[in-house]
Order: C-alpha cells, then sequence, then structure tokens
C-alpha cells in the first residue's frame, strides 16, 4: 500500500510541473506569431502613436519572461486566459465551447470501447479462425481509416443531403443539450462521434486481442479449466479482469487523439466547440484566443492522461501488492 501511494504522490507532483511545461511552451511558441495584438484590438486605421501607447498600457513591450509570469500569476490566481480581438473574455467562449468538446471526446471514446470489447474479445476466443480473420481485417481497415474522411462519407449516406438517408442532420445548426433533448441531441452527437470512434476502435481491438490471447495462455488458466471450472467462468472472473489492465495504459494517448481528431470533425458537422474557436481565431489572426484554446486542450490532455494513469495503478493488482 505505501508504494501505491507513493506511485500515486509522484504522478499528483508531476501534474503541476507538466502543466507549467505547457503554459510555458505554447506561450512561447504563440510570441512569435506574426500578428501585433495592439493593431488587431485597434484597427488597421489606429495610428502608430495609439498603437505603441496601447503596447506600453498592456505590457506587450516588456521582456517575453515578464509577459509570461504576468500571464501564469493570472492564469493561476483565475484562470485568465487573456480577452481575444473583439474585447470578449477567452474564457467565457472556451467556457461555452469545451464542454461540447469533452462530450463528443467521451462519447466517441465509449463507442469505441464498447467496439473494441466486443471485437477484441471474440477474435481471442476464435483466435486464428475465420472470425478472427476478419475482425483482424476490419480493425486493420479501421485504424487506416481517417476520421474526416469517414465523416464525409457518413454525411453523404446518413446525412440530410440529397444522397443520404436524412437520419442524421448532415449540419449541427443548433446543438441542444441532452437534458433538454435527449433525441435530438443524440441525433446531432452520434455521427461526429462515430467518426471518431471507428479508428481508435481500430487500435484498440488489436490491444485487447493481443492482451486476451497471452493471457489465455498462462497456466493458470488451464489448471482452472482442468479443475473443472467451466471456461466461461474462468473467462469472466478472470482473464478479461487481468487482460484488460494493459488496454487501459493506452487509453489516455487515445483520449488524447479523440480531442485533437474532435476538433477536425467539429469543423466539418458545423458543431461550434472548441475547433470553431480556434479556426475563428487563425482566421482573425486572434493569438490570446487561439493560445487559449490550444491551452485549454494541452492542460486537459494531460490532466486525462494523469487520470487514467492513476486508474492503472489502482486496477493493477501487482502494483497495489507491492
Amino acid at each position: 500500500m505505501s508504494n501505491l501511494i507513493r506511485l500515486i504522490g509522484r504522478r499528483l507532483v508531476a501534474l503541476p510541473i507538466m502543466i507549467l511545461g505547457v503554459t510555458f511552451l505554447v506561450f512561447f511558441v504563440m510570441s512569435f506569431s506574426p500578428a501585433d495584438p495592439a493593431r488587431l484590438a485597434l484597427g488597421e486605421s489606429a495610428s502608430a502613436d495609439a498603437v505603441e501607447a496601447y503596447r506600453i498600457e498592456h505590457g506587450l513591450n516588456d521582456p517575453l519572461i515578464v509577459r509570461y509570469g504576468r500571464f501564469l500569476w493570472g492564469l493561476i490566481t483565475s484562470f485568465d486566459l487573456g480577452r481575444s480581438t473583439g474585447y470578449t473574455s477567452v474564457n467565457s467562449l472556451v467556457a461555452d465551447a469545451f464542454p461540447i468538446t469533452l462530450q463528443l471526446t467521451f462519447v466517441g471514446l465509449a463507442i469505441a470501447i464498447v467496439i473494441s470489447f466486443v471485437l477484441g474479445v471474440i477474435a481471442a476466443l476464435y483466435r486464428d479462425r475465420w472470425p478472427d480473420q476478419i475482425i483482424r481485417v476490419v480493425s486493420i481497415a479501421s485504424l487506416a481509416t481517417p476520421s474526416f474522411w469517414l465523416a464525409i462519407l457518413m454525411i453523404q449516406a446518413f446525412g440530410t443531403v440529397p444522397s443520404g438517408t436524412g437520419t442524421f442532420p448532415a449540419l449541427v445548426t443548433n446543438w441542444v443539450p441532452f437534458s433538454e433533448d435527449p433525441a435530438t441531441y443524440l441525433r446531432n452527437i452520434f455521427l461526429p462521434s462515430l467518426a471518431l470512434a471507428i479508428p481508435v476502435s481500430g487500435s484498440l481491438t488489436r490491444v485487447i486481442r493481443t492482451a486476451m490471447v497471452e493471457e489465455l495462455d498462462r497456466d493458470y488458466v488451464r489448471t482452472a479449466i482442468g479443475a473443472g471450472i467451466p471456461k466461461g467462468v474462468v473467462i469472466g472472473r478472470n482473464v478479461l479482469r487481468n487482460a484488460l489492465i494493459t488496454p487501459i495504459t493506452v487509453l489516455g494517448l487515445r483520449v488524447g487523439y479523440l480531442m485533437g481528431g474532435a476538433v477536425v470533425i467539429e469543423i466539418i458537422f458545423n458543431i461550434q466547440a472548441m475547433g470553431q474557436l480556434i479556426l475563428d481565431g487563425v482566421k482573425r489572426n486572434d493569438v490570446y484566443l487561439v493560445q487559449g484554446v490550444t491551452l485549454t486542450v494541452s492542460i486537459a490532455f494531460i490532466v486525462i492522461n494523469i487520470i487514467v494513469d492513476l486508474l492503472y495503478v489502482l486496477v493493477n493488482p501487482r502494483i497495489r501488492s507491492v
């Protein structure tokens, strides 16, 4: 138990260090942007004196380390991400958009887990037979399929377009929370989530299949079955529980992939979330908006990976028993 606490402590100590490194990296990279925040805020018609006065007032002429320190202090004390060129708080924009991206990410993850779990277990139980061969081809094809291309195909096949069935909206013009209208919410989120989930499910299927095969070949499985315990009981109580430890380790990276892919999928389906925010920021050369969105997604990725890492530590009996 002391070893478990020590491992958890190490990860919790590493969390603020990684976040600090990410904030500096994002701020440092964005400082090289050719866009001038003063000129963007005042407009192209502003005089040089007005622009210089704005830069002095907002500390834009200060050294990089001073500006970073000021930004970091605001981030620590009030999570202040700054203001966009339209004088709108980046915090308010992110607060509206980020929950939608998270929902899309985790619904996609849930679909990927269900698909990969079913296919991975079936492939392992029918190892080297025709179900395993079919699932292997399907998983490789899924892994090689870009989610954005798959999203376009799904819109053409099932969306509200002339060639589609009209089952799902091609463009999400009005995002409705689940609490207000569950049916509309599910219709809006299903296709984008499925487009995200299929490539991830391909890789997770291979991981689960390999872990299951390795576990089925262990001596305790043969011993338990030889002692008269039904094979289904051994698989359900022992093999599945032990085999799923390995896939948990890759979930954190898959969540990061899903979150990054969600940004692109949101633009394809016209979902007003983080993807649309960062696209608007790039179009307007809005340094603070792009910086705020990038930083929020990066911190979320770090936190989720730490949580998955802790989950692995908690469910792994070999670590808990040391």
